[in-house]
This record gives C-alpha cells, sequence and structure tokens, in this order.
C-alpha cells in the first residue's frame, strides 16, 4: 500500500485538506477554539460524524435482525434528540466575561 492507506485511522502525519463551509459556521469554530484550534475541531467533529455513521449501520443491522423497536422506545428516542437539539440551538457562548476564549474548551476533547 501507499499513500495514506497505509495508516490507521488515528495514525499517521497530519495533512492538510481543503474544506468548504459556511462563513458562519467557520467563525462559530474560531469563537470556540481560537483559529489555532480549527483542525482539532474540526478532526474531531468528522471522527463523530464516522462514530455515528457506525452506529446507523448497526442500528440497521439490529433492526433488521430483531426487528423495529416500539412505539413508545421510538417516541423517547425522539425526545431525547429534540432535547439535545435544543440545548444545541441555545448554547450559550464560551467566552469568558472579559472576552478572552475559555481555556477549559480548549483542553476539552471528544471521547
Amino acid at each position: 500500500m501507499t499513500g495514506i492507506e497505509e495508516y490507521g485511522k488515528d495514525e499517521g502525519p497530519a495533512q492538510k485538506v481543503s474544506v468548504s463551509m459556511p462563513a458562519g459556521r467557520i467563525a462559530a469554530v474560531k469563537q470556540r477554539v481560537g483559529a489555532r484550534g480549527f483542525s482539532a475541531y474540526v478532526s474531531a467533529a468528522v471522527e463523530r460524524q464516522i462514530q455515528r455513521d457506525l452506529l446507523e449501520e448497526l442500528l440497521q443491522a439490529k433492526e433488521a435482525e430483531i426487528g423495529s423497536p416500539s412505539p413508545e422506545i421510538q417516541e423517547w428516542a425522539a425526545e431525547i434528540f429534540r432535547e439535545a437539539e435544543a440545548l444545541a440551538a441555545n448554547e450559550p457562548s464560551t467566552d469568558t466575561p472579559d472576552g478572552d476564549e475559555d481555556p477549559e474548551w480548549r483542553a476539552h476533547k471528544a471521547g
């Protein structure tokens, strides 16, 4: 193998890539982590998306194997997701009162 295929998903040297996204989203990320933390933040977001994709695949396989969850469980799960989306939509700024970035956020790593 040659190129990036020779590394595991969390191995190898960092490589520069170009992505396009809305300016407001870029500003929101920079507000949270500063310009220097941008790549790590995006990398963590990509890792979370991969995890979500794998979870979706697992859920689809389990549903095919054992059937759909009951309507009560489906509604409970939908409510939990609605609550999480509402929290994310109304999340306060991570800036400290003096306008500096929150150092605790800089230290935060996605699990």
